[in-house]
């Protein structure tokens, strides 16, 4: 099944500085093949469900190996059987809605 993620991690115990942590769960995103785009307060995500959580897992594992003590993490999941649709459809159909597209 596919899914879209909203996905934000973030270390507790790990100092005011969450940047490097950010960019490991990043990479950890690259490595499994996944489409995803960072924004300010968070990753989307799509892919198959599987794969998508098996990479939120890893994250919470790469960031506990860091050194962070604790992990929250705030998801946003969303899936549609009727029609397949990206990220980029999403903002897409706004856009048009807008008079922008």
């Amino acid at each position: 099944m596919k899914v879209t993620v909203d996905l934000c991690v973030i270390p507790l115990g790990a100092g005011v500085s969450l940047g490097g942590y950010i960019a490991a769960c990043e990479r950890v995103l690259e490595d499994a093949g996944l489409s995803h785009e960072l924004h300010p307060y968070g990753t989307n995500i799509e892919g198959e469900w599987d794969a998508v959580f098996a990479a939120v897992r890893r994250c919470h594992e790469v960031v506990h190996d860091m050194g962070a003590p604790r992990v929250f993490t705030t998801l946003k999941v969303g899936t549609r059987t009727d029609r397949d649709q990206s990220l980029q459809d999403k903002v897409a159909s706004v856009h048009r809605h807008l008079g922008q597209a």
